[in-house]
Parts: structure tokens; sequence; C-alpha cells
């Protein structure tokens, strides 16, 4: 996914002068071609997150387009003030793009994981939260981010990630994709969940149960046309993402759903348990613990249909 990133921005601000790139201390490599290609328009602001957070408000406030980059949980615990008050605040253009997502840095420990930035910034107003499932994704969301006139959070993965398009969606921000039709039970993924919530519906399938699937990439602002139609046509709905339970996409439809009526679908929440993390391992061991896998996502699903 960031490599998806690097070559979209890259491409995006050789058409685009206005757009400058601004990194907290990390991708210097990552980003040769981007300073090849355009010269001035990249600011290492090294380990100082919320200072390049409030500087990317400036830069906004002067014309310019600014993307901010660097590890999740840096780029929003370290910030929320300034993401508050300077780009939210201000209605400021400033997209943030934080990098190795939920718990894609799980071998590193707590102080790596984010799993529970999501649920912060959808409060902040006038800041969109989008989580891309995959490579593809993450250039057209990157390309949605930057034609707002407010600000943007991305949550992207690390690299490897499997790439489920074929070719390049078109993101439209609080419009999910339908990746796959089903009438018993509705997936709703959110970020790099998707491949293994497309794997869970193969399996499913296998079992006879049929199963529609959702990349749901905007966390804020919902597609609430598509909760409608999930929620009116389906036994169960389930929301899949690697962030907790609370506050995320799991938490926002539940939200939704507690102000509707006569939904005949249960709503099953799939996301890491409100607790830290104290032991290390790799990202699909960490996924195994919160039953994020396609065998334990599959498997409590059709347990839950009887």
């Amino acid at each position: 996914m960031r490599n998806a990133f690097a070559r979209c921005i890259t491409e995006l601000a050789e058409a685009d002068e206005r757009i400058v790139l601004l990194s907290g201390d990390i991708g210097n490599r990552l980003f040769d071609d981007y300073k090849a290609k355009c010269p001035g328009r990249f600011f290492n602001c090294g380990v100082a997150e919320a200072n390049m957070v409030g500087m990317a408000a400036g830069l906004a406030m002067s014309g310019l387009r600014p993307v901010c980059y660097t590890i999740t949980p840096f780029i929003t615990y370290r910030c929320m003030e300034q993401i508050r008050i300077d780009v939210g605040y201000h209605h400021q253009p400033v997209v943030i793009v934080g990098t190795g997502a939920g718990l894609s840095y799980a071998s590193l420990g707590s102080t790596h994981h984010s799993c529970e930035e999501m649920g912060m910034l959808r409060l902040i107003p006038d800041l969109d939260v989008i989580a891309p499932g995959d490579a593809m994704e993450v250039r057209g969301a990157l390309k949605a981010a930057l034609k707002q006139d407010h600000g943007v959070f991305i949550r992207i993965g690390k690299k490897g990630e499997p790439v489920v398009h074929q070719v390049e969606p078109e993101i439209e921000i609080g419009k999910a994709i339908r990746l796959r039709e089903g009438k018993d039970v509705c997936l709703l993924s959110t970020g790099n969940m998707l491949p293994a919530v497309l794997e869970a519906a193969d399996q499913l399938e296998k079992a006879g149960v049929s199963a529609s699937v959702y990349s749901f990439h905007t966390v804020k602002p919902l597609d609430l046309d598509c909760l409608a139609k999930a929620f009116a046509g389906a036994r169960i709905v389930a929301t899949i993402e690697e962030h907790s339970v609370l506050g995320g996409l799991g938490g926002s439809v539940a939200e939704w759903l507690s102000d509707q009526s006569g939904t005949p679908a249960r709503l099953m929440r799939f996301g890491t348990a409100d607790e830290f993390l104290h032991e290390t391992s790799e990202q699909m061991e960490a996924r195994g613990r919160y039953g994020l896998t396609p065998d334990s996502i599959a498997a409590k699903i059709r347990n839950a249909l009887g």
C-alpha cells in the first residue's frame, strides 16, 4: 500500500504544483522519485509530528495542497489537538496519511499499534476518515481526498498486502464498493481486512451461506444508502476491521442502527478487543488472537445463523 501511495502522490504532484508532501522522518528512500520530479516540494519534518500538521495547515492556508505522511500512531495520537484545531476547526484541506495502520506493526508492540485512531478522528468535525482495502483503493482514495475542501485522514497498511481489484476503482468518499452479491449475510470490510473478508465469504459459500461483500472504505461519512439496503435484505450484517470494535466502522454502524426501526438484520462486529496488546507477534498471529482470520469470521457467522 505504501508503494502505491508513493507512486500515486508522485504522479499527482507532477500534474499539480500545489501539492506538497510532508514526512515525519520516514520514507526518505520511498520518495526519491517524488523528490527528483517535484524538487522543493518535499519536507522532512523530523520526529515532530504535531509541528508537521500545524505546518501543513499553514501551507493549506497559503493555497497549497499539503499531504502529511508517517506511521499511523505517530500522525494521529500525537497530533490530536493540531488535527482538531489547525485542520478541522480552520476547515483546511490537509490530507493526513497514516501508514502501518492497525496491527501492521504488531511485532513492535503497542507503541506502534493503531486500533483506536479511526474512532478518535471521526469525532472531529470537517474531517473524513478513509481506510482503503488494497493498493488500488489507495490510489483512488488519494485522488478523491485531494479534491475535498476540508481535511481527510487515510489509513493504509505497509507493503505486500494482496491486491483485490484488477483495475483501479473510482473512489467516491462516502460510497461503498460492492465486490460480491449475496442474500443471507452482508460483510462490510474496511481497510486491509478486505482480502481476508473475501476469503471468509468463499468459506461461507462452500457452507451454503450466500454472502455479499462491500469494501466500506469510508468510515466517515458512512454510506447510509448501502447500510439501509444491507439491513433490509440480509439476516446478518457484519463489520470487519483491524481496529477496535469500539468507535470504528462497527461503532459507527451501531450508532446508525440505534436510530433505525424495524431493521430485521442482526449486527455483528469483528475487530480488536478493548485492550492493549502486550505480547509482540507478527500481524497474522495478532489477528488470530482477535478472531480476524477468514476461518474465525466464517465460523462465528455460521454459528450465529444456527
